[in-house]
């Protein structure tokens, strides 16, 4: 049997309300053999909404974070690429999705990334927003580091992955997608619970990596960059 090519890792908690129009997507995308829904714990009925739409689900029987689900999923998964989506992405669609996998796909670069209309303004002045959620990568790259992303704190997957892209040197692709927004925590979840939310992440990240490196990182996956790439227009109908 041959090895899948692509499958798309999607982590979700409490997504219920939102991940039914991710998986509308993905599901049945031509070029993605898998698609698996890692339910964090949730307690809102993500995970049968995952599996209404018709994807595999994985459920975990608490949350344990971002990082954990990701893990939970690379383990679970046979692929040569992984697809790597945020549950709550609003204005996806095939023709973003594909142009996000095409640079791998045709291998002009090792890995890839998203940059969501929403970004913050800084992260679209600079091209590159390098805590996205939103990445194409060799699933190789990432299983063979089990023990170091059970050291991670919840939310230190990306600037993780950030490191071990800059440490082998891999090409970038990162890949504009004007009309894809992921909805603020504050709009999730109340302004005050959504600050906490923000900070919490913010700590996870500079708990994975100090401040200065988080600027290295930015200057060195630029240089890694095959340049950002415009978003196919979108297909009448």
């Amino acid at each position: 049997m041959s090895l899948p090519r692509v499958a798309c890792l999607i982590p979700a908690y409490n997504e219920a309300a939102r991940i039914e129009g991710v998986l509308s997507v993905v599901l049945g995308h031509p070029a993605i053999d898998r698609v698996l829904v890692v339910d964090d714990g949730s307690t809102d009925g993500t995970a049968a909404v995952a599996q209404a739409a018709g994807a595999e689900v994985l459920a975990l029987p608490r949350n344990g974070g971002k990082t954990a689900a990701v893990a939970a999923g690379i383990a679970a998964l046979e692929a040569r690429w992984i697809l790597m989506l945020d549950s709550d992405l609003q204005g996806l669609d095939r023709s973003a999705v594909s142009a996000l996998l095409a640079p791998v796909l045709r291998g002009e670069a090792e890995v890839a990334i998203s940059l969501r209309g929403n970004a913050p303004l800084v992260w679209r002045l600079i091209g590159l927003d390098y805590i996205s959620g939103e990445r194409v990568l060799p699933r190789a790259q990432i299983a063979r580091q089990g023990p170091a992303l059970a050291a991670l704190p919840r939310f230190g997957i990306e600037v993780f992955l950030n490191r071990l892209w800059i440490a082998e040197g891999c090409r970038v692709a990162v890949v504009r997608w004007p009309a894809v927004a992921s909805p603020s925590k504050a709009r999730k979840h109340g302004l005050w619970r959504g600050i906490r939310a923000d900070l919490g992440m913010m700590a996870d990240i500079f708990r994975t990596i100090p401040a200065p490196e988080a600027l290295r990182q930015i200057r060195a996956l630029r240089r890694q960059s095959r340049g950002a790439l415009p978003q196919p227009r979108r297909q009448p109908g």
